[in-house]
C-alpha cells in the first residue's frame, strides 16, 4: 500500500506547535488595506490556535497516519 500523503495546500497553511496545536494565520490581511485601523492590521500579524472543532479534521489533513 502507498505512503499517506498529506494535503499539501493545507500543510502550507497551517503549522504544528511543540504542544501538538495547530497554528493558523488570520485572514483580511492581504489587500484593501488602507481602511483597516493599524490597530486592527496589528492584530492580525499575529497567528492564532485553530478552534476545537476544526482540530480533528485539520490534524487529518496535515498528518494523515494519525
Amino acid at each position: 500500500m502507498p505512503k499517506m500523503k498529506s494535503n499539501r495546500g493545507a500543510a502550507k497553511r497551517f503549522r504544528t506547535t511543540a504542544s501538538g496545536l495547530i497554528k493558523r494565520s488570520k485572514a483580511n490581511k492581504s489587500h484593501i488595506l488602507t481602511k483597516k485601523t493599524t490597530k486592527r492590521k496589528r492584530g492580525l500579524r499575529q497567528g492564532t490556535i485553530i478552534s476545537d472543532g476544526d482540530y480533528k479534521r485539520m490534524k487529518k489533513l496535515i498528518i494523515p497516519s494519525l
